[in-house]
């Protein structure tokens, strides 16, 4: 009878990799840990891959992690980490389960009876952001019809405000989103209507969000400075 063959951990990819040093600080109790634990613990399991040029064996080349973390394909974006605070960072059980099928291993089941009942401002926000023109745009892949308008609405602000006011909206969005990524990174979570809304529809708002302030910065400031 044959054996499985284990996989090669050195075959991963840079992001698998990280991965990995992610569960070994688990492991530890060190969860969440630092965007600085994780390129150290990256760097000691995988030195060949995640040592500093000429300096292998001395130095980790953060920047090469940092990139893998936060970048636009970065673990974060990607879901399998999720955010808990200024540059701490925990797994998700979508990451575990990367783990478990780069092993070879059967995924994690969800808890049983692991659907999140929603609170009912958090459903009032999200109601507000998933029936917005904004939304509606991208989903259709039309996000170069995106007025500022459609912004002001997914925001919940309108160009009467007072700078200071809806600076406050902009920065109450992001502590909510981030509220939600990590309230929902092990459950999945269902509103009264009985839609279920996921860590993964999260991150499309916060990455909406974060494209509509990109783009429309320069109105942003201009209302800024009235």
């Amino acid at each position: 009878m044959a054996t499985a063959t284990k996989p090669n951990v050195e075959d991963f990819t840079v992001p698998e990799k990280i991965l990995l040093a992610a569960e070994i600080l688990e492991k530890q109790g060190q969860s969440p840990f630092s965007a600085e634990m994780l390129i150290v613990a990256s760097w000691q399991k995988f030195p060949g891959t995640f040592g500093l040029k000429g300096f292998t064996e001395k130095y980790p080349d953060s920047n090469k992690i940092l990139s893998s973390i936060m970048g636009e394909k970065g673990l974060a974006r990607r879901g399998w980490l999720v955010k808990m605070g200024q540059k701490l960072y925990a797994l998700t059980r979508e990451g575990r389960n990367v783990i478990r099928r780069m092993m070879d291993q059967e995924e994690e089941p969800p808890p049983a009876g692991s659907v999140h009942r929603m609170s009912r401002d958090h459903e009032r926000f999200l109601k507000t952001l998933l029936d917005s023109t904004a939304v509606q745009k991208f989903e259709d892949n039309r996000k170069h019809e995106l007025t500022f308008a459609d912004a002001c609405r997914f925001w919940g602000i309108t160009e009467n405000m007072k700078g200071d006011l809806f600076d406050e909206k902009l920065e109450a969005m992001d502590r909510t989103l981030a509220e939600l990524d990590r309230v929902l990174a092990d459950v999945d979570a269902e509103t009264s209507g009985g839609r279920v809304v996921t860590a993964g529809d999260i991150r499309v708002m916060t990455n909406i969000h974060r494209y509509m302030e990109d783009r429309f910065e320069r109105h942003l400031n201009l209302l800024r400075k009235r």
